[in-house]
């Protein structure tokens, strides 16, 4: 879109792009609890669309779309990783059971048993199930951007685009997909539910016949077991 001097028309782009902000808002909502408003999502697309507006650059070889796609969804995480959500304390103990999980898999050569998990946190099964609940309300994020940043938000180092095939390497990728494949089968279940298939939590209890809360603490287990695996030091590779 270009004026008769060969500008863009930012009017009419704006115009051209406001339905797409509310279709990124929307399929990034099915995925966040119904504390965050979808107009706020839409708010922070739109300030990223307007930022797109002011930055493109046609010499840089990338289409006005992917670009203005790539802000307007960068802006809507950026929301959402304004928003501490999570108190220290919590953040603390998260970190913990992700070192739970890390050391009990090295012990055992398997992925641990809840239970496992509480006793070497020495919490009883209620107190770490409220534990995987807390954190969980935390963790609202796309879930490659939760693997990649764990569960402190803000990180300051994350790339500019959050798409996947951004974030992780071929390796990483790689080494994602073998920790998915190794979760308990019914967390491997799960997730393939949420990210996949986008069903949402009311949903992926009626599959796997539990409380929408066991499905939040499913989640969060899952994802503490990857993020334990995936920060292990990759596997030397073959001297010569």
């Amino acid at each position: 879109m270009y004026t008769a001097k060969g500008k863009i028309d930012q009017h009419e782009l704006v115009t051209q792009y406001l339905p797409q902000v509310r279709r990124q808002a929307l399929a990034l909502q099915v995925k966040l609890p119904p504390s965050i408003e979808l107009d706020d999502l839409i708010q922070a697309g739109t300030l990223g669309l307007l930022e797109a507006l002011g930055r493109f650059d046609a010499s840089q070889g990338a289409s006005f779309a992917t670009f203005a796609n790539q802000r307007i969804r960068g802006a809507m995480l950026d929301e959402l990783r304004s928003r501490d959500w999570l108190p220290r304390s919590v953040r603390r103990h998260a970190r913990a059971m992700d070192e739970a999980v890390h050391q009990l898999e090295q012990r055992f050569g398997r992925a641990p048993e809840e239970h496992e998990i509480a006793a070497e946190l020495q919490m009883d099964i209620q107190d770490y199930r409220q534990l995987l609940i807390d954190t969980n309300n935390g963790q609202f994020l796309p879930f490659e951007e939760l693997i990649q940043e764990g569960v402190e938000p803000g990180a300051t180092n994350r790339p500019p685009d959050p798409s996947l095939t951004t974030l992780l390497n071929d390796e990483q990728r790689d080494r994602l997909a073998a920790s998915i494949d190794a979760l308990p089968e019914r967390e491997k279940l799960m997730m393939a539910l949420y990210y996949q298939e986008e069903l949402n939590l009311k949903e992926i209890g009626a599959v796997l016949g539990v409380s929408e809360s066991r499905v939040c603490q499913l989640h969060s287990q899952a994802l503490s077991r990857l993020r334990a695996r995936l920060h292990e030091a990759p596997p030397a590779g073959p001297t010569v």
